[in-house]
């Protein structure tokens, strides 16, 4: 099991799942849901190397592994601490 924590909060995540529902349970914000928007935007404290590679999307968005659209990534496993 994988660990997405925010703040004092945290969920567990099945190895290799998608992020997008489990981060908005723990209170990130949500827009498009495809990655143009920017509302799920996070910064990366610990764990960058447990998300999944940049998206095509983050990637034209000029993103990098510190900074992550929560709607575009999955889980690799281990603990990721985010950051909104």
């Amino acid at each position: 099991m994988a660990t997405l924590k925010l703040n004092e909060k945290s969920i567990e995540i099945k190895d290799g799942e998608e992020v997008k529902e489990f981060a908005r349970e723990l209170g990130v914000p949500f827009g498009c849901e495809n990655g143009f928007c920017g509302t799920c935007e996070v910064d990366v404290i610990s764990g960058q190397e447990r998300l999944s590679e940049l998206s095509e999307r983050e990637e034209e968005m000029g993103l990098n592994k510190d900074r992550r659209r929560m709607c575009q990534c999955s889980i690799k496993n281990g603990k990721v601490e985010i950051k909104c």
